[in-house]
């Protein structure tokens, strides 16, 4: 079942379900700061660091990355939070599919004088093209880490920083330290600071969480004790509307994520479901039930000025507005089985762009607006697809056993998160859009429907 309830299938069977602690973000460490370095840093040559992207191929950059030092000296909490910090990074700059990481195990060939501007050259010996070093410190019961990036070629330091903060906030120091790391080999913010939203049936009904990208953090932010589905991120991050069955059949509530509050949105009607939010925040879109069929409405955020954009004997479902705001991606059986269609933010220039598959739904826009990713159907399971928009070329990028269902883009394009069965349980999954490197982030019980935030303001 996808993030938008599978509309295709289930409006049927909505009529017949039964009805039915905030945690707020941690803070975020002390503002950085340029850690003492060598004086060449602020000059050092950037042109050999540079990645150059060309479409979706890119070189891995060959990045060694040893223990960082310090950690002997610290006090045992600060020890903890350290050697967290430490994993967070690593995990990060491995989740972000830049780097080739060369870590302690493999770097343990090399004889090693401890001294980082001796050693340049054995680093460089196993192929590495740049060096990661930092040093723990305590300083008035915060944690302090100063961390370098250095090129081996030049021996110069190219990025240095320093975040200092209590020991809670371990893992976003390691975040914030990712997301510069990416940004300055790319020119891209990295996503190790976003979320992701999901609904889960851990705690006996289905109720919306929150977690860290890297699948950390999870975190329950809904308790209805009922039917609570289909997160959808507000373009800031500050809020998400989801569906409930909370107060009689489906409707759409929103909940500001600071303060935890939840109002409904829209419930007036038999069903209303599979929110989108437009770019801009200003507006959202979903499907109602309209005299016993399914369009496409779209409302002020607020839910006023509610207004009916297609006009379809088939059902149209899971609409999702487009980075550009100007147009909406939503699933229709118009033509037969379901596919993919956009249509202007009007709902005027309606145009199929799927062609292949049984069953094709859960439209996720990348975020450059340039292609659609979806789920789409052989025989009894769902594979992710992405279809250029403009030439409606089409890929799938998974295979194998399980559904994998209702996909949703990273900020930066480069990743996909995804609902998958392959495990008996659904779980929540990333994979690149390139199709590589597959990782689970949840376990356990039911977990599904997830949605990946914007970047979080700067």
């Amino acid at each position: 079942m996808n993030r938008h309830l599978a509309p295709l299938l289930l409006v049927a069977a909505f009529a017949a379900l039964p009805i039915g602690a905030q945690t707020q973000p941690a803070p975020a460490p002390t503002p950085t700061q340029t850690p003492s370095a060598p004086p060449a840093a602020a000059t050092a040559p950037k042109q050999d660091l540079v990645l150059i992207l060309n479409g979706n191929q890119r070189p891995l950059l060959k990045l060694a990355f040893p223990a960082l030092s310090g950690g002997a000296t610290l006090t045992a909490g600060a020890s903890a939070a350290a050697q967290e910090l430490e994993q967070a990074l690593r995990d990060d700059l491995d989740a972000s599919r830049i780097f080739a990481i060369q870590g302690p195990a493999e770097l343990g060939s090399l004889t090693l004088s401890g001294d980082a501007t001796k050693d340049y050259e054995q680093y460089a010996s196993l192929g590495n093209e740049v060096l990661l070093v930092g040093e723990f410190k305590e300083e008035e019961g915060k944690l302090v880490l100063e961390g370098r990036i250095q090129d081996l070629k030049s021996g110069q330091s190219i990025l240095g920083k320093r975040y200092r903060g209590e020991y809670s906030v371990a893992r976003r120091m390691a975040h914030t330290f990712a997301d510069e790391i990416v940004l300055y080999f790319t020119g891209k913010r990295g996503v190790a600071l976003t979320s992701i939203a999901f609904y889960s049936d851990r705690d006996g009904a289905k109720e919306i969480y929150l977690m860290d990208a890297d699948g950390k953090n999870q975190r329950r932010i809904t308790a209805h004790k009922s039917i609570s589905m289909s997160p959808t991120w507000s373009p800031k991050g500050d809020q998400i509307a989801y569906v409930s069955f909370f107060d009689g059949g489906p409707s759409i509530y929103l909940v500001d994520i600071a303060s935890g509050a939840k109002r409904a949105l829209v419930a007036d009607g038999p069903l209303n479901i599979s929110p989108s939010f437009s770019s801009d925040g200003k507006q959202i879109a979903f499907a109602r039930s309209l005299s016993g069929n399914t369009e496409i409405f779209a409302a002020d955020a607020d839910g006023k000025n509610m207004r009916q954009l297609t006009h379809s004997p088939g059902i149209d479902a899971n609409p999702s507005w487009s980075p550009s705001g100007r147009e909406i991606a939503f699933t229709s059986n118009r033509s037969g089985n379901p596919h993919i269609y956009i249509m202007d933010a009007e709902g005027t220039n309606v145009r199929r762009i799927t062609f292949e598959g049984e069953y094709n739904d859960g439209a996720a826009w990348r975020p450059d607006g340039t292609a659609i990713a979806y789920a789409t159907r052989h025989g009894n399971s769902f594979e992710l697809a992405i279809t250029d928009v403009v030439s409606l070329q089409s890929r799938e990028i998974t295979s194998g056993p399980g559904s994998k269902e209702a996909p949703s883009f990273s900020p930066d394009g480069r990743r996909i998160v995804y609902e998958s069965s392959a495990g008996g349980s659904r779980q929540i999954w990333t994979i690149g859009a390139d199709g590589t490197g597959p990782r689970a982030l949840t376990q356990g019980s039911n977990n599904m429907g997830p949605d990946w935030s914007a970047y979080p303001p700067n």
